[in-house]
């Protein structure tokens, strides 16, 4: 271990794993370490016996449930949009090889204690039952224009500038109703709270382009797709690019210590009494705990149950999101259920997680709302887990620290933080204008 390398990476978070594979590429000598003997960090997936482990205390859990091994459980699970940055990242980084995805069947918006699919485009809208007759007009009109708009292309923009135009003032053209900006803003733009609605709109129609993109791309019932297995698969498929580049990798490694010069500048990693040197340190905010500040916690629930949810169509797989203001929230809320389809669970049952930026210490009480929609579940396990991000000057430390998972069930927000954070180390910025017909090949 006594070699110097470019960059060290602590933690195998999906995160972390990206940036060793981006760095890799790059043709950085990188060195990947954790101190866990599995990948995935505080992204993992467990199996049964893990998962009633760490919840019950003990790994011993009832025959009726299935076998252990056919249960892959995402702790910080996430859908991707099938036209979104990650999928851009995996095809650019050629990790597509390495992972098979499956379409996810629907996308659902909580409105007034019930559940309806999400429209999303100008057709959906005319069907939809969230709309009255003549708010269906003017939705419609509202999609015509979003699904038209080119930033480059003047005569698209019907007069208006959307880097100036607030989305309030966007949408106050159309006449849209507050449930309609609920579910636009929150369930196809998927912004967390309603801050966007006084920010420009161009962020909001991208938002909304993208969805309908990524619905266009699989014609499937939802814009967004998941691995097969889970989660847990890419940040191995991403260890395996780096190994592929020459990066080095070496789990279960205790006490990794960060070492510093004096001038406070990063100079290596110790453990086991041997001192990797290196140049810069990409990390979890565990392992430099001093340079991190809490901002927020998570609540989660995560259900094992024996069918799909009640009012989704019969879908194995699902996203439902319950925007703030139907909950008297500061933020909204995720329901997030995959199944034997995605392989995740032995044939017949289904995983569901309900998460939410925790604003309370009860998450049983305040994840009510959402456990409400699963229906009778055969186990439910909570959990609260702290959110940290960095207050270092990477610039100084040359230390470069990703943020926490935040409540969302989708990853845009997750690789704006990757592709950032590659900016600061790199100084460059990741192309990502690639074909994305090129994936079709890891696509069932």
């Amino acid at each position: 271990m006594d070699e110097e390398y470019d960059v060290i990476v602590l933690g195998t978070g999906l995160k972390e794993c990206i940036l060793s594979g981006l760095l890799s590429v790059d043709g950085l000598k990188v060195l990947h370490m954790d101190r866990n003997d599995y990948y995935g960090g505080e992204s993992t997936s467990l199996n049964l016996n893990q998962l009633w482990k760490k919840f019950r205390g003990e790994d011993k859990p009832p025959a009726h449930l299935g076998s252990s091994r056919d249960y892959n459980v995402d702790m910080i699970p996430k859908f991707m949009m099938a036209n979104g940055t990650l999928v851009r990242v995996l095809i650019h980084t050629d990790v597509t090889k390495y992972l098979y995805f499956k379409a996810v069947d629907g996308s659902y918006v909580f409105n007034k204690g019930k559940v309806y699919k999400v429209p999303s485009n100008d057709v959906e809208a005319l069907k939809s039952p969230l709309m009255g007759l003549f708010e269906k007009r003017r939705a419609r009109k509202f999609f015509i224009y979003v699904q038209n708009y080119e930033e480059t292309d003047p005569k698209t923009h019907e007069g208006m500038d959307l880097t100036r135009v607030s989305t309030r003032e966007l949408i106050e053209k159309y006449g849209l109703s507050d449930d309609t900006v609920d579910f636009i803003g929150h369930a196809i733009a998927l912004h967390r709270d309603d801050r966007y609605l006084d920010q420009p709109a161009l962020d909001t129609v991208k938002r909304m382009k993208l969805y309908s993109e990524s619905l266009a791309r699989f014609q499937g019932g939802s814009p967004y797709i998941y691995p097969l297995y889970g989660l847990g698969e890419l940040p191995q498929a991403f260890a395996r690019l780096s190994a592929v580049y020459g990066g080095t990798y070496m789990l279960n490694k205790p006490e990794c210590k960060v070492e510093f010069n004096e001038e406070g500048k990063v100079i290596g990693v110790t453990s086991e009494g041997e001192t990797a040197k290196c140049k810069k340190v990409v990390c979890d905010p565990s392992y430099l705990p001093n340079k991190v500040r809490k901002v927020g916690r998570v609540a989660r629930a995560i259900a094992i149950m024996s069918h799909p949810i009640p009012n989704t169509g019969d879908s194995h797989s699902v996203q439902i999101i319950l925007p703030q203001k139907q909950l008297g929230r500061k933020s909204d809320m995720y329901v997030f259920c995959c199944s034997y389809t995605h392989n995740v669970a032995p044939k017949g049952k289904f995983i569901a997680f309900v998460s939410a930026e925790a604003e309370t210490d009860n998450p049983e009480c305040e994840l009510r709302a959402g456990i409400e929609l699963l229906g009778p579940v055969d186990e439910i396990f909570f959990d609260i887990y702290d959110r940290y991000e960095p207050v270092n000057e990477p610039s100084l430390d040359n230390c470069f620290i990703s943020t926490s998972y935040d409540a969302t069930t989708h990853f845009e927000s997750t690789v704006v933080d990757v592709l950032n954070m590659y900016t600061l180390i790199t100084g460059k910025v990741v192309d990502l204008s690639v074909d994305l017909s090129a994936a079709s090949a890891a696509e069932e």
